[in-house]
């Protein structure tokens, strides 16, 4: 894979760096641009490069003692990957224990991205609880993603439809290591639920020290084959003509290493209207929830049926 295409792209003093590809480039206190390090093969820019590009502007504007805790998104217009991406930041509030920062990611001078990120200095508080984390296979029990796209090539009852769009998300080169947890065989894949697992990771190294900057790779990560959750059910049925993101929510409630595996828990409540919702959440390995995750997409469909008659 080569290192311009990864979230490590490049090497320099400190060693790979996880965080490369969300690195923006301050052109004032206000105003920074982005790059592109990964550009799916929609040619479209990838959402979550957005969400965490907006969000390395926003933390830049807050002092070192305070975190972001949640962030809202609305995709406004598709990002065009032959420009750069101007995200412009507003101080809406600075608070003694809260901020929140508005941001505006701008193309073609047109807003294409709008976000309110919030942030919170470090509060203990004796009032606590979450959900209990699955029980699932460690990682390295688990098939990579190549791997498991290989088994599925090496069975003869995989019909060749199937087999060519296999052979086209094993081309793709992408920033992020996954591993499914319970990968369906090729006889369950029409009927399954709207939901899934996997263990995800950064590729490269981020460290220790910058808890900011593992929110934003999170905030990256966290858009990686979300709302295809929403698809599972239905995509031996209907053949998926357009699917984009139209917002993004995040809460953050513990420090965590995006470079370290994280399950993520992902689940489809409801699709309907053109529309897909999807939530999610991130474990760290030792059973704490770090992230919890909501999306909402179009999805426009047809029949595969009709697809044949065509």
């Amino acid at each position: 894979m080569s290192p311009q295409h990864t979230l490590a792209a490049g090497h320099d003093h400190a060693g790979d760096r996880g965080d490369r590809g969300l690195r923006s480039i301050p052109l004032s206190s206000s105003l920074h641009r982005g790059r592109h390090y990964w550009v799916p093969t929609t040619q479209r820019l990838f959402g979550g490069q957005i969400v965490g590009q907006a969000l390395v502007a926003a933390a830049k504007s807050v002092t070192e003692d305070v975190h972001v805790h949640s962030l809202h998104c609305y995709f406004v217009r598709a990002g065009d990957p032959k420009v750069p991406v101007l995200y412009q930041v507003e101080r809406t509030r600075t608070g003694a224990s809260f901020s929140v920062r508005s941001v505006k990611a701008v193309q073609h001078g047109k807003a294409i991205f709008i976000c309110q990120a919030s942030f919170q200095q470090m509060q203990p508080s004796p009032l606590q609880h979450q959900f209990s984390m699955p029980v699932v296979p460690p990682p390295e029990e688990l098939l990579d993603h190549q791997a498991l796209i290989d088994q599925y090539l090496r069975d003869p009852n995989l019909q060749d439809k199937y087999r060519v769009g296999l052979n086209r998300i094993a081309a793709r080169e992408v920033p992020i290591e996954i591993k499914l947890v319970n990968p369906p065989t090729l006889n369950q894949l029409q009927t399954l639920e709207p939901k899934q697992m996997f263990w995800v990771r950064a590729q490269g190294y981020i460290g220790e020290g910058d808890i900011k900057m593992h929110c934003c790779v999170a905030a990256y990560i966290s858009d990686y084959a979300f709302l295809g959750t929403a698809l599972l059910p239905h995509q031996f049925k209907y053949k998926v003509n357009f699917m984009v993101s139209l917002d993004h929510s995040m809460w953050f409630h513990a420090p965590f290493r995006a470079d370290h595996w994280m399950l993520y828990e992902c689940e489809s409540p409801w699709a309907g209207g053109s529309r897909g919702l999807v939530h999610g959440r991130l474990w760290r390995r030792d059973g704490v929830l770090a992230v919890t995750c909501a999306q909402e997409g179009v999805i426009r469909s047809k029949p595969r049926v009709l697809e044949s008659k065509l």
